[in-house]
C-alpha cells in the first residue's frame, strides 16, 4: 500500500512539472508534437530511474559514511551528465528519428532539474532504495503525462484560430496554467 501512495502522489497529487514546477524547459519545448513527448518522456523515465538508484547508493554508501556530504550536487549532476551521454549514444544509434526531434533538448536533460530534484528528493525524504526507485519511476510517469497531455493540446490548438498575439508561447502557458489547476483537483487523494 505504501508504494501505491506514493506512486499516487507523485503522478497526480504532487505532479513534478505542474505541482513542483520542475522541468518546464522541455515541458514547454518538447511539447509540439505527442510522439516527441513520448520520446522525452522515455528518455528522461531512463535517465531518472537509473541515476536515482545509483545517487542513492552513492550517497548511502560513499557520501554519507565518509562525510563528504558537501559534495552531493557535484557528484548527482557527474551521474546524470554521465547517463545522459550514454541515452544520446543509444538513441543515435537505435532511433535516429527520435534522436534529431528530441535536438538539443536531449542534452538538456543533463541541467534537467527534474532528475536533480528527485536525486535529491529521495534522499531528504529518507526513502529506502525500494521506495526511491518507485518514487523515481513515478514521478517519471508523472512527467511524462504531463508532457503527453500538454502536447495533444497543443496538436489541437494548433488546428484552431487564435488569436495572432496569442499564438505560439502566451497560449501554451495559459494551458499549462489551467493544466496545473486541473492536477490541483488531485490534492485531496493522498
Amino acid at each position: 500500500m505504501e508504494y501505491v501512495i506514493i506512486f499516487v502522489a507523485a503522478v497526480f497529487v504532487n505532479n513534478i512539472v505542474l505541482s513542483q514546477f520542475l522541468g518546464i524547459c522541455p515541458f514547454l519545448g518538447v511539447s509540439q508534437k505527442i510522439s516527441t513527448a513520448m520520446g522525452m518522456g522515455a528518455a528522461v523515465t531512463f535517465v531518472m530511474t537509473l541515476s536515482t538508484i545509483i545517487t542513492f547508493l552513492l550517497q548511502e554508501y560513499l557520501l554519507t559514511p565518509y562525510g563528504l556530504g558537501f559534495m552531493q550536487t557535484i557528484v548527482f549532476i557527474l551521474v546524470i551528465a554521465a547517463l545522459v551521454q550514454m541515452v544520446e549514444i543509444i538513441l543515435k544509434k537505435v532511433s535516429p528519428p527520435l534522436y534529431q526531434a528530441l535536438g538539443v533538448f536531449l542534452p538538456l536533460i543533463t541541467t534537467n532539474c527534474t532528475i536533480l530534484g528527485v536525486a535529491i528528493m529521495v534522499i531528504q525524504k529518507n526513502f529506502d532504495l525500494m521506495q526511491s526507485t518507485v518514487f523515481a519511476i513515478s514521478t517519471a510517469i508523472g512527467f511524462t503525462l504531463a508532457l503527453v497531455v500538454f502536447a495533444g493540446i497543443r496538436e489541437q490548438l494548433a488546428l484552431t484560430k487564435i488569436p495572432p498575439a496569442m499564438r505560439g508561447i502566451p497560449i501554451a502557458l495559459i494551458v499549462a496554467g489551467l493544466l496545473a489547476m486541473a492536477f490541483m483537483g488531485f490534492s485531496g487523494i493522498v
